[in-house]
């Protein structure tokens, strides 16, 4: 089912529409090193094979997972004895790649005698050696639109083989669902319709309800630690802050079903519970903490009801990032000035010594004072860092606040 030209290449119209860089890079056989960037299933290979084709070059394959320097060095050597210049080093999983065997395609890629296609699930600024990355022109590629993956399984019914030989009826909304469910990866979505198919029997009708018996064993895409893993977090984590409860609830509920350690979640509850809702519902904190030890003690799948309990709270909360403001603030002024030292009425005195030489001295006992503000500083040169919010419960901590203000003052000495 692979394309044999660039025009046959499905989606990526960003890439390879009228009027794109790529198409016309090819056309004039001018590009040098590639990186393709995208998810999987989404047409890298293809993309790597249609190019080395339609430019007449001599593709070499090689799968970084398997790879090794001794075998990397031979392959280097072959493109160098190649004095055209026309040899194509695909490099699949290319962020597998340790530094040093990146390192190696360095002067090859630079002197020209190899042009380097790399695939990579994984965003190559975080994986891709600086050196390599500003030497390589970056694309990165899309999830396949459900529109276009339905074509493709169209066309896989009328040309393919063994699914000719099955004479099975494929129903349209199971093409239909079918497309949708593999996430934007043609590989997934060949496969599912491949499966689901040899799994009737011959001459018989692929329909609705077998697609929801196969949608019954059906896993999503999401792979941990990966791109997908640190977006989908991050969309979690945001649809929380933004108070959008439907939001977080889909996107934890993608987490679960793809098989995310709850204790992961568990532990972003609880920072976002003091980083994004703080001081304006200080319930907040021990909730998320309480959903935490549920996942730890309790676990799937009982503990996903813990979990979006916690997220549909933290949502809906009022939202305060006082406390991670100040703490910020205050340590950015120590950076800046550095420290203060601690005031001597501030200091212990508990030692013989230390009551000698005047610590504790001066201090005044909060308690023996209206609303225990006794009008003493706490810092020899006091800054402000906290700035009360205005919402839920903070607004009766800022009004609190700026009454001991006017206490204060009232109860300094003159």
């Amino acid at each position: 089912m692979r394309p044999v030209s660039l025009e046959g290449v499905v989606g990526q119209e960003h890439l390879l529409g009228e009027g794109a860089l790529l198409p016309r890079l090819v056309r004039e056989n001018l590009f040098g090193s590639l990186l393709l960037y995208g998810p999987p299933g989404c047409g890298k290979t293809t993309l790597a094979e249609v190019i080395a084709r339609e430019t007449g070059c001599r593709m070499i394959r090689v799968n970084a997972v398997s790879s090794n320097v001794a075998e990397l060095r031979q392959h280097l050597a072959s493109a160098r004895a190649d004095r055209e210049g026309k040899t194509i080093l695909f490099i699949d999983e290319l962020h597998r790649f340790n530094k040093a065997q990146q390192d190696l395609l360095l002067p090859d890629v630079e002197e020209g005698w190899v042009r380097l296609i790399g695939a990579t699930t994984y965003n190559p600024g975080f994986y891709v050696i600086p050196a390599l990355l500003s030497r390589s022109q970056l694309f990165r590629l899309q999830p396949v639109g459900a529109e276009e993956l339905e074509k493709v399984l169209r066309q896989a019914l009328s040309e393919d083989a063994q699914l000719q030989a099955a004479r099975v009826t494929v129903e349209d909304e199971v093409l239909r669902g079918l497309s949708r469910i593999a996430d934007g990866d043609l590989r997934r979505g060949l496969s599912s319709l491949e499966t689901l198919i040899l799994g009737q029997p011959i001459g018989g009708v692929a329909g609705l309800p077998e697609l929801e018996r196969f949608l019954e064993e059906r896993q999503i895409r999401y792979d941990a630690g990966e791109d997908e893993h640190y977006d989908t977090i991050s969309a979690y984590i945001k649809s929380m802050r933004g108070g959008d409860p439907d939001a977080a609830l889909y996107w934890l509920a993608k987490m679960l079903v793809g098989g995310e350690d709850p204790r992961f979640i568990g532990r972003r509850l609880v920072i976002q519970a003091s980083e994004d809702v703080g001081l304006a519902d200080s319930r907040a904190l021990p909730l998320a903490m309480a959903a935490y030890q549920a996942c730890e003690v309790i676990g799937l799948p009982e503990c996903e009801l813990n979990l979006a309990h916690a997220t549909v709270f933290l949502a809906t909360a009022p939202k305060s990032n006082s406390a991670c403001m100040g703490i910020a603030a205050a340590k950015s002024e120590i950076r800046r000035n550095g420290l203060q030292s601690v005031p001597l009425w501030l200091r212990d005195s508990h030692a013989k010594v230390s009551k000698e030489m005047g610590h504790g001295e001066g201090y005044r006992y909060s308690h023996d004072y209206p609303e225990a503000v006794s009008g003493q500083e706490y810092m020899i040169d006091p800054k402000r860092f906290y700035q009360p919010g205005g919402d839920g419960a903070e607004k009766a901590i800022r009004e609190r606040l700026e009454r001991w203000k006017d206490l204060k003052k009232r109860q300094k000495q003159p």
